[in-house]
């Protein structure tokens, strides 16, 4: 029984640590999408650090309340579906299932919008901190 058990828990942490590992990728992937972008470019940001900064804000909005909660485990595959929507081979179809997946259009767009205000929250923390730094600097 011991062992059955073992078993179990260590499947649940293996999917669990891939399937926030695939979000964090995604997401990594959207936030060296956006830094080739003009308006970016001012922003120094490292990527890795601003993807672990979205992933951690965006996550305590997800459903399930702990990281291995299977519920947030489903919220990290819908979120990925989310963000690597635009590289489907059929975005409608894509887009259709992430509605059902998510439960209704609604909640498909409080997602997006937590992904959103999460990246927006991080941006602005980076930024906050370089100028701050900036400011250290020329005060020495």
């Amino acid at each position: 029984m011991k062992t059955l058990l073992l078993l179990s828990l260590t499947a649940l942490l293996l999917t669990g640590c891939s399937d926030k590992k695939n979000y964090t990728a995604a997401v990594l992937a959207e936030v060296e999408r956006d830094q080739k972008t003009e308006n970016a470019k001012d922003y120094k940001v490292p990527a890795d650090k601003m993807a672990d900064c979205i992933v951690e804000a965006s996550s305590k909005n997800m459903a399930g309340i702990f990281a291995l909660d299977p519920a947030r485990l489903t919220a990290y595959r819908n979120y990925t579906k989310m963000l690597t929507l635009t590289q489907s081979a059929d975005p409608k179809k894509t887009l259709d299932e992430l509605r059902d997946e998510f439960g209704s259009a609604k909640k498909l767009m409080e997602a997006r919008s937590n992904f959103t205000e999460s990246e927006l929250e991080c941006l602005t923390l980076f930024v906050a901190n370089t100028d701050t730094e900036e400011a250290a600097k020329a005060e020495k």
